[in-house]
């Protein structure tokens, strides 16, 4: 797996060069996930508060007293 000519030293500046590019990399795709993420957590968070919302708003219809005014 060794690039460039057998028996050549491996220098530290080779391997921060790798290194860094395998970072660069690495950065792009978690930033194209956390765009991703942060959109599915937002849409997830609106699905529940409407859902709470409907579900509340069903049940004090469900517990809500009827009350009848008759004039004499």
């Amino acid at each position: 797996m060794s690039r460039g000519r057998p028996g050549e030293r491996v220098s530290l500046s080779d391997v921060e060069r790798q290194l860094r590019s395998l970072g660069g990399s690495a950065q792009s795709v978690v930033g194209q996930s956390r765009t991703t993420v942060t959109a599915a957590a937002v849409a997830g968070g609106v699905l529940a508060v409407a859902s709470v919302y409907l579900l509340g708003r069903r049940r004090g219809r469900r517990r809500a007293t009827v009350l009848e005014i008759r004039r004499v």
